[in-house]
């Protein structure tokens, strides 16, 4: 086997060259292996860095700032291994990170889609992601259940509807049908729609809950400039999918608004479908769909009011 790190650069040298660290510490011996640094218009000294660096590292240079699609999209492309892991420059790799995903990766065989990992926050070790579920609006969210990470005692994969982009492997066939990240995101939700088409490709997305590493949350510049655009296009892209996956979390929060006061429930049948789809008893309610829908567009009308209306004629990017 053979694996292509794929890691985007912009700015942040001391974190990128302590990252870069990490991942040469913690790369399994024998592994054939290689290491792609592209940098996205850094204007810090990394460029000046990346010039000193020679084997295993191939190094790319965007000639502007493409943002985080387009700069891992050329990488991958360049890339000769049969995995790509993808990484992102503010991470801390620890001890055998790499080890369960590439297990998990084998273990789903043809049915893989990405994996993932559990990531911790660098600054203060809180859990900041187990997986993405969609929350009640129909919008992302990263699982942060201490209960989801104490999973790996049981078992070392959780299926999951996505995962974030931060440290994440997949093969290259499957990179390749996807087609890699759509660009039409920019610094957002790429991560979570190229999950979301693998899934439509009928693969099955995961986290190794026995790989873990440290994140420096969302240290690049301008990371979250472009958020309510991103997940404004990315809804109306998989609006009706996002329903389906809303659903769970809306029936909690419909059922834990109401209960104080159980006499206030707007629908006392669909509560006791809910009551007992929380105790495990039944799977989510199609009774609460309207309610989720209703959820759902009230984000779309206030990006329409944000933005103006946004069509989505083409729909979703799906294997060719």
């Amino acid at each position: 086997m053979h694996v292509s790190f794929v890691v985007p650069l912009f700015n942040c040298l001391p974190i990128t060259r302590a990252m870069v660290a990490s991942l040469q510490a913690t790369i399994p011996a024998g592994l054939g292996f290689e290491i792609i640094l592209i940098d996205d218009g850094s204007t810090d000294g990394t460029r000046d860095w990346l010039a000193t660096l020679g084997a295993p590292f191939r190094v790319l240079l965007n000639e502007r700032n493409r943002g985080y699609a387009a700069t891992n999209n050329r990488a991958a492309a360049a890339a000769a291994g049969e995995i790509l892991v993808f990484l992102n420059n503010d991470l801390v790799l620890t001890p055998r990170w790499l080890e369960p995903m590439l297990a998990v990766h084998r273990r789903l065989g043809s049915r893989a889609g990405l994996i993932g990992n559990v990531q911790r926050d660098a600054r203060s070790g809180l859990l900041d992601h187990a997986g993405i579920f969609i929350n009640y609006k129909g919008k992302p969210e990263h699982l942060r259940r201490r209960c989801a990470d104490l999973l790996r005692f049981v078992s070392p994969l959780r299926r999951t509807a996505a995962l974030t982009g931060a440290c994440f492997l997949t093969s290259r066939t499957l990179w390749n049908e996807l087609g890699g990240f759509d660009e039409g995101y920019f610094n957002g939700c790429e991560d979570i729609d190229l999950c979301l088409r693998a899934a439509a490709a009928g693969r099955i997305n995961a986290v190794a809950l026995r790989s873990r590493v440290m994140h420096h949350i969302s240290m690049a510049p301008g990371r979250k400039v472009r958020d309510e655009a991103n997940t404004h296009r990315f809804t109306a892209v998989w609006r009706e999918r996002l329903v389906e996956l809303a659903l769970p979390d809306w029936c909690r929060h419909h059922f834990e608004t109401f209960l104080p006061e159980p006499r206030d429930f707007p629908d006392p049948a669909l509560a006791r479908q809910i009551f007992l789809y929380l105790l495990g008893l039944r799977r989510p309610p199609r009774a609460a769909v309207p309610g989720v829908r209703a959820a759902i567009d009230i984000e779309i009308a206030r990006w329409e009011n944000m933005f103006g209306k946004w069509e989505a004629s083409a729909g979703p990017v799906l294997p060719r």
